[in-house]
């Protein structure tokens, strides 16, 4: 039998469930969220880095259900990371639906509650009451919680198959102009002068600055400091707490390795051979366990090169990529201006907020493409990044990589994406379309 709830704790949870049924739901920046956000009879987990804004998007959600006329005492939200609450267990959280039942109204027939919670994990044993939630049939169940404990991949195991993961990235382009103010023009493929000039101006600030949304607006010396913050919790947090990660110090060569040297090729045998005439003793094991850590808690992304063969995709080198654009210059110690690489990675990103399945292709003849994507629907694309290829010799070999791999790909649609119009070639090749890629992110295509 569960241990009763005290009183204390009853109150501490009434006075939750029941301020979250009342008063406004705060405005803030719409997030933009690719394929379904729910599917019937799942519980939808939304996954990502910290300070993405999981939270934000959950009350947007709530927001939404609203409008659409669902009753305001339909929507409980309840956040578990609130001191009072430790030593709650799962088995206590049947008192929630007990303490509903006495202030809200019944759905009527067809209806459903739609429960929110965020920071879950922290109470023990909370899987069965979701999971009771979703047996019901009458509730549905929105999840949002750290990284630490809600890794992707991990929920569906801990819900035995009923969990639905929506990613969360930092903002996108057409968030950052929404959250800035920045008017989108009306047509994105054909802007005026002044709108060209004022989108390309701003595309390139937020490559510079990053998606995150606490980061918007700030100081250079503020705003990386507080990007290093974020690494930080999710170094300790999210893996050295989670693993139980002893050898820290390769752990923080490793991420600012993967961090200062974005959209290069990355070598397990390698780095350990640099760690290794560091004097710093560490296993290939260890580190392809850090690299999946690191990925799962959505502070890098890897791309594999494509490959039929899986020993051929494991044997060459993976691409790495930072989860946002404005982590590139904090750790980057070229001293670089970095643009191609900010360029590629926010490409990639943008590909995997679009629920792309990404892998880089190298040619028969050598050349290299920089992502194949395919989308749910069976799409292929073959997309080259190159921040400028007005140089003909730059555009040549740029087109001729495409080319070469449409040999492979003939179905996949070629795409090479610039920095801006003044960036492009001054001859495409056959069946390549050239576009600059805040037009091409604008576009949503």
């Amino acid at each position: 039998m569960p241990d009763p709830l005290s009183t204390s704790m009853k109150e501490i949870l009434a006075e939750k469930l029941g301020e979250s049924l009342q008063g406004p739901m705060e405005p803030s920046t719409p997030r933009t969220v690719h394929g379904s956000v729910a599917l019937e009879g799942k519980a939808t987990v939304v996954v990502g880095m910290r300070r993405v804004g999981k939270t934000t998007f959950l009350h947007q959600l709530r927001s939404r259900r609203l409008s659409e006329g669902t009753p305001r005492d339909h929507l409980p939200y309840l956040n578990f990371e609130d001191e009072r609450l430790a030593g709650l267990d799962g088995t206590q959280l049947g008192f929630l639906l007990e303490e509903y039942a006495r202030i809200a109204s019944e759905p009527g027939p067809g209806k459903r509650i739609v429960w929110n919670f965020d920071e879950i994990q922290v109470v023990p044993g909370w899987e069965r009451f979701v999971r009771r939630l979703l047996d019901a049939k009458s509730s549905e169940v929105f999840l949002t919680g750290s990284s630490a404990a809600l890794l992707s991949g991990e929920m569906a195991t801990s819900l035995r198959g009923r969990a639905w993961e929506v990613p969360l990235y930092p903002f996108g382009f057409a968030e950052f102009l929404a959250h800035r103010q920045i008017p989108v023009p009306g047509k994105p493929a054909s802007p005026t002068g002044p709108e060209r000039s004022r989108m390309e101006k701003a595309f390139q600030e937020w490559l510079r600055t990053g998606g995150f949304p606490e980061a918007q607006g700030l100081d250079e010396p503020t705003r990386r400091q507080l990007l290093m913050d974020y690494v930080d919790v999710a170094l300790l947090r999210d893996v050295v707490e989670r693993y139980s990660i002893s050898n820290v110090a390769a752990l923080r060569w490793l991420v600012r390795h993967l961090l200062g040297n974005a959209a290069g090729s990355f070598s397990i045998e390698k780095f350990h051979g640099t760690l290794k005439s560091q004097g710093l003793a560490v296993s290939r094991d260890m580190l392809h366990q850090m690299l999946h850590h690191l990925e799962s808690a959505f502070l890098v992304r890897l791309v594999w090169m494509e490959s039929s063969s899986e020993r051929q995709r494991m044997v060459n080198a993976r691409k790495a990529y930072p989860v946002d654009t404005g982590l590139i210059p904090v750790f980057d110690r070229t001293g670089r201006s970095g643009r191609g690489h900010a360029l590629e990675t926010a490409v990639l990103v943008e590909l995997e907020r679009r629920r792309r399945e990404v892998t880089w292709v190298r040619t028969p003849s050598g050349f290299e493409v920089d992502f194949l994507a395919r989308s749910p629907d069976g799409g292929t694309e073959l997309v080259q990044v190159c921040a400028d290829a007005s140089d003909p010799d730059t555009a040549k070999r740029e087109l001729r990589a495409l080319e070469d791999a449409a040999g492979s790909f003939p179905e996949a649609r070629k795409l090479l994406l610039v920095l801006t119009r003044d960036g492009m070639p001054s001859a495409a090749a056959n069946g390549v379309e050239v576009r600059s890629a805040w037009e091409w992110m604008l576009g949503g295509d």
